[in-house]
């Protein structure tokens, strides 16, 4: 098993705060164990955490991604990770990602992606790594120098000069239109559209019941890649994001 996940909460000062991440892993789970343990502790260390948040989730991210690559005694290691992640902050959601893992939600009842999936042709992607001296090359699939099928990640130390883990982050309002968030591995987004994502976890009772059903719902259409998925319900008692919960296969 190469996916993890990791949920937090904290407060600092009169703000809630919420961390929800999926780290999917590849060519092992050292890189993805890593995030899971620093990540979110080294965010809520930044000192612009609440004053600018954006800010503090690229800093961090990159210098994490740096720490990994530090950490690892053996250079010939070769694993990296994705990480999709949603970090409320009061009433606002910022969603932050690198690498092909997904964030969707339901808002008024349609599905909207509030991440990009990084892959190598995606054009600004591959022009950003062809820049950088790297190439992108058909390998059953897109890949960067013809191995990696995702354009940005944290690891991947050989081809860190073209596979950054730059993360782009969407901001959302939490409103009462904001019904549902949907973190997940490709491993359910290969085989699952966002539409149906949604309308799935609308027949289901609470965050955990829906998780459960994505991931049993990938798992029957053949996927056959690790699938970890959290669901997270808000509004649940009108004032604000209900605990959610995660499950992995």
């Amino acid at each position: 098993m190469e996916d993890l996940y990791d949920i937090k909460s904290s407060k600092i000062d009169a703000n809630k705060i919420n961390l929800f991440g999926v780290f999917d892993g590849h060519g092992g789970s050292h890189a993805a164990e890593y995030l899971k343990q620093h990540l979110f502790g080294n965010l809520l260390k930044h000192p612009a955490f609440i004053t600018d948040t954006k800010l503090a989730i690229s800093e961090t991210y990159k210098k994490t991604d740096l720490d990994l690559l530090d950490a690892e005694t053996n250079i010939n290691r070769q694993d990296g990770s994705t990480a999709s992640t949603a970090i409320f902050v009061g009433n606002h959601l910022y969603v932050a990602n690198v690498g092909d893992s997904r964030a969707v939600i339901s808002k008024s009842g349609k599905a909207i992606a509030l991440s990009d999936d990084h892959k190598p042709d995606r054009s600004d992607e591959r022009e950003r790594i062809e820049n950088a001296g790297g190439v992108v090359t058909w390998s059953g699939t897109w890949r960067v120098g013809g191995v990696l099928a995702m354009s940005r990640a944290f690891g991947d130390r050989l081809l860190k000069q073209f596979v950054v883990a730059e993360p782009e982050i969407q901001e959302q309002e939490i409103d009462d239109e904001l019904e549902y968030l949907i973190l997940a591995s490709d491993g359910l987004w290969d085989v699952v559209s966002n539409e149906h994502a949604v309308a799935f976890v609308k027949e289901e009772k609470g965050p955990q019941a829906a998780a459960r059903k994505l991931t049993d719902i990938a798992f029957a259409r053949g996927s056959t890649d690790n699938i970890t998925c959290i669901v997270v319900e808000f509004h649940s008692d009108k004032t604000s994001s209900s605990p959610s919960s995660a499950d992995q296969s």
